[in-house]
């Protein structure tokens, strides 16, 4: 992964760390982002806590807690004396989470704003479309 960092950011080899979210959750993120990418299948095995920790210059124990987040919402499981695998399913319980989050972080906001200046739902729909179709040409496949 190649990013180049912004203000607020630090490098640790390739690997980019934001210093406003705690790093344990921008592990099990970068995670989930890897499996909606397809990047890690299901029943694909993870990189492990170590190699996690040495790729971004981290405590094991930061990128264990990850992990786990993860094992603890069923989205990865452990295979005794092999290592973390990605569980069944675990594609769609993540998209399922990331919609729920859009909702709760942008929608809903976005709905109580419109309301609040008198926008009302056909055409909140209206500014809705006009803007995907304004943006869909700049966005990348």
């Amino acid at each position: 992964m190649v990013i180049s960092p912004t203000a607020g950011e630090s490098t640790a080899g390739d690997a980019v760390i934001d210093d406003s979210r705690p790093i344990f959750q921008q592990i099990a993120d970068r995670v989930e982002s890897d499996i909606l990418d397809r990047a890690l299948q299901e029943e694909g095995q993870v990189p492990s806590t170590n190699e996690f920790a040495a790729f971004y210059r981290i405590n094991p124990a930061t990128a264990a807690k990850g992990i786990n987040l993860l094992v603890d919402e069923g989205i990865l499981y452990k295979r005794r004396g092999i290592g973390m695998f990605v569980a069944p399913g675990a594609r769609e319980a993540v998209l399922k989470k990331r919609r729920d989050q859009f909702y709760e972080q942008y929608v809903r906001p976005l709905a109580i704003e419109a309301r609040k200046l008198g926008i009302h739902a056909p055409e909140l729909t209206g500014l809705i479309q006009r803007s995907a179709v304004e943006t869909e040409g700049s966005m990348a496949p």
